[in-house]
């Protein structure tokens, strides 16, 4: 799940100093990545709440309030576990550990993503811990028409904050993705050649999603319909099963395996096979992206 925010309503409310409410706190709490669309173009006829176009400070409205809200939160919770963790309760004292890492980076201005848990317990306890600025960050520039295909000065800014963090970004305008909705796909590809594109900015979001979520895509494919299914990158061939059902995973035995650009060449199952491009996988093969897949298991 990715959280997208919207930038312009929440610096209006954050400014009016409303906060951002506890239902949207505990909404986003839930997401797996937050996704921040920043206006990086300038139009004297839409006005910015803060009556300036500053990407980078109306990240840092919002940021700021994610922040205060997570020092809140440990400052309640930190003193307990410490407590507890004397006491010789050891998940508290993991939890207090690596919590009270990430409750001195808040309170130097600083994401809770920096903290670096010393071993697979922490990093369980911490995930558990739901931090919003714990979560990957991917910044949205949206730019005119004209600065589609290759940026502004406002939306660089943006990108080279991104690398300072660690953080994605990329360009969208959202003004071209208003004109193409309703096209046929001839359509599409036309008006983005005009603008430069070879594709849209939904698509860039999503690939860049992806990336932020280190996951990738698998296909089962059968006689009346072909699905995409979404797994973490460094799945097992059970685990990819798993994602379709339950059953599929405990019951696994093996995965008839094609790779996307042998079925798309050979012109499906029945060529991969002829060509001897058709693989038998077990529990330990790793799922690559764009694999073809058909679960064999027991009931």
């Amino acid at each position: 799940q990715l959280a997208f925010v919207d930038i312009a309503g929440l610096v209006k409310g954050a400014s009016k100093g409303e906060g951002l409410g506890n239902q949207f706190l505990g909404n986003i709490r839930e997401v797996d990545a937050i996704v921040h669309v920043l206006r990086c173009f300038e139009n004297d006829d839409i006005q910015h709440v803060a009556n300036k176009v500053d990407p980078l400070a109306d990240a840092e409205v919002v940021e700021t309030e994610l922040l205060l809200a997570d020092l809140e939160s440990l400052e309640k919770r930190v003193p307990n576990l410490v407590k507890k963790g004397q006491q010789g309760d050891k998940e508290s004292k993991i939890a207090a550990s690596v919590l009270t890492q990430a409750l001195e980076l808040l309170r130097e201005g600083k994401p809770a993503r920096l903290t670096q848990p010393k071993d697979e317990e922490e990093a369980r306890v911490f995930a558990q811990a739901q931090l919003i600025t714990a979560k990957p960050i991917l910044y949205v520039c949206n730019v005119n028409e004209e600065d589609a295909a290759n940026g502004n000065d406002l939306s660089a800014q943006v990108f080279a904050k991104a690398k300072a963090e660690g953080a994605n970004a990329v360009v969208v305008s959202a003004a071209i993705e208003a004109e193409l909705v309703g096209m046929d796909e001839a359509e599409r590809l036309e008006f983005l050649g005009e603008m430069g594109l070879s594709e849209t900015g939904l698509a860039r979001v999503i690939r860049a999603g992806y990336d932020l979520l280190h996951l990738i895509t698998f296909f089962t494919v059968g006689p009346k319909e072909a699905r995409a299914w979404t797994v973490e990158r460094g799945a097992k061939a059970p685990q990819a099963a798993g994602v379709i059902h339950s059953d599929f995973e405990r019951g696994f035995i093996r995965a008839e395996t094609i790779a996307f650009d042998d079925y798309v060449a050979l012109g499906g199952e029945a060529g991969a096979r002829d060509a001897g491009k058709l693989r038998q996988e077990g529990k330990e093969y790793v799922v690559q992206d764009g694999d073809v897949l058909h679960f064999k298991f027991n009931v």
